[in-house]
């Protein structure tokens, strides 16, 4: 290997990639804009031409699905918001749970994990809930930095949590493995771990006045129950019913079931809600998490032509899996802060290669490993969710003071996905 030209050629063109993006960042340009010049590098050298741009065009709709599905599902999500019904909701779980502490906690958790876990962005979860459950989680005397690890931590968590992980998502577009059966073995990791980390941040709070606290938390006038709770039976039976009646109901994909859901939600709440500003909004939030799927299909399209992809399949392969296990929780973390979604086109993918050729549970190894990404959200350059965190919930402290709070939750997540992968053929039941 090591006498062979094309070996040393394939490394020169990834050093020529990790060249573009390292003059990117110099300038402080996007993300985005980095790894669009690292694969615009990648391509030249490799002799690519003109075809350049039918690599891009090839490329930019490797994850179009993934797109569809991010634009419904915040719509939903957006929809709902605008209409009152989480400041409902979370009103609600003060008033009747405001007494009761790990009740308390636990529905707030709940509250946290369904925008994220239904649009596959824990950035939604943060914009669309964030403030209200930040809100009733200071209400509880807890420091604003600890508020916002919560936030933070779980926010994560909904990333990674069923029906959409765009980790997995991306993955298994990428390895021709289909999407299917992740629902268990990704919840039942969620939900513990989101538990652990509520009731061990949340622990030494109480709130003292639910009159207060409900005080901090506007109330929507004239929302009834059921334009809350008719929009999400209306998902849940779009979802549940091709696998209740597989040959009398047709399986609509998840974008059609996002959107058709949400215009339910608009038609339930239509006198309250100005459907073009919560279209406004949504394209606002979704302009970079779209322009990264985009840029990432270039990205592995680049990687796949100049065969850089497949050098760093043969490093991952042919690694000692004792190394591994050593390095992931350090390399998938720094992955997803240096590349966003891109860190999945380096690893994931020849990942998931390599636990195939050695008889690991490709399934249950990869929900493992997305438990771990999502914590790259809150490491620089980019921060996608820790930033945006400490904005809404108001924090004005050290970042590194935040990042610090997150510290046990951050283990516990890291330590439960390493042996996930470790484990992985053990727990196949799992996957029912």
């Amino acid at each position: 290997m090591f006498n062979d030209p094309q070996f040393f050629q394939t490394i020169g063109y990834a050093l020529a990639m990790a060249g573009g993006y390292v003059v990117g960042k110099i300038f402080k340009l996007s993300t985005e804009i980095c790894l669009f010049l690292a694969a615009l590098v990648g391509a030249l050298v490799a002799g690519a031409g003109f075809d350049v741009f039918r690599h891009f065009a090839e490329g930019s709709v490797t994850y179009f699905d993934i797109g569809l599905i991010f634009i419904f599902a915040t719509l939903f999500m957006n929809i709902l918001k605008e209409s009152g019904a989480m400041d409902l909701i979370v009103r609600w779980i003060i008033r009747v749970f405001g007494g009761k502490k790990i009740l308390f906690l636990i529905l707030l958790m709940v509250v946290m994990l369904i925008p994220g876990a239904l649009t596959g962005a824990g950035s939604i979860s943060v914009l669309v809930v964030g403030g209200t459950v930040s809100a009733a989680l200071g209400a509880m005397g807890l420091k604003k930095e600890r508020v916002a690890a919560i936030i933070f931590i779980v926010a994560g968590l909904s990333a990674a949590a069923p029906p959409v992980n765009v980790w997995a998502m991306m993955t298994c577009a990428g390895t021709a493995v289909p999407y299917v059966g992740f629902t268990w073995p990704l919840l039942v990791p969620v939900l513990i771990l989101g538990l652990f980390t509520v009731l061990f941040l949340g622990w030494k709070g109480k709130i003292p006045n639910i009159q207060e606290a409900l005080k901090a938390i506007p109330e929507p006038v004239g929302l009834s129950v059921w334009s809350v709770a008719i929009p999400f039976i209306a998902l849940i039976a779009l979802l549940a019913l091709p696998r209740i009646i597989p040959f009398d109901f047709p399986m609509l994909g998840l974008p059609l079931s996002f959107a058709i859901s949400a215009l339910v939600a608009w038609l339930m709440n239509y006198k309250r809600i100005k459907i073009f500003r919560v279209f406004s909004d949504t394209v606002a939030q979704l302009t970079p998490l779209l322009a990264t799927t985009v840029v990432v299909g270039m990205f592995v399209q680049v990687m796949s032509f100049n065969g850089t992809k497949g050098l760093f399949s043969l490093w991952i392969v042919t690694a000692p899996m004792a190394l591994l296990y050593i390095i992931l929780p350090f390399v998938i973390p720094i992955s997803e802060g240096l590349l966003t979604y891109g860190g999945v086109a380096v690893l994931g993918i020849p990942l998931i290669w390599m636990f195939n050729a050695r008889g690991i549970n490709t399934v249950i190894a990869l929900a493992g490993l997305t438990l771990l990404w999502p914590l790259g959200d809150g490491l620089p350059p980019t921060k996608l969710i820790g930033r945006l965190t400490v904005d809404t919930v108001g924090y004005k402290g050290s970042y590194g003071k935040f990042l610090k709070e997150c510290i046990v939750p951050w283990i516990a997540i890291t330590v439960v996905g390493i042996l996930m992968v470790a484990f992985s053929n053990q727990l196949s039941f799992l996957m029912g």
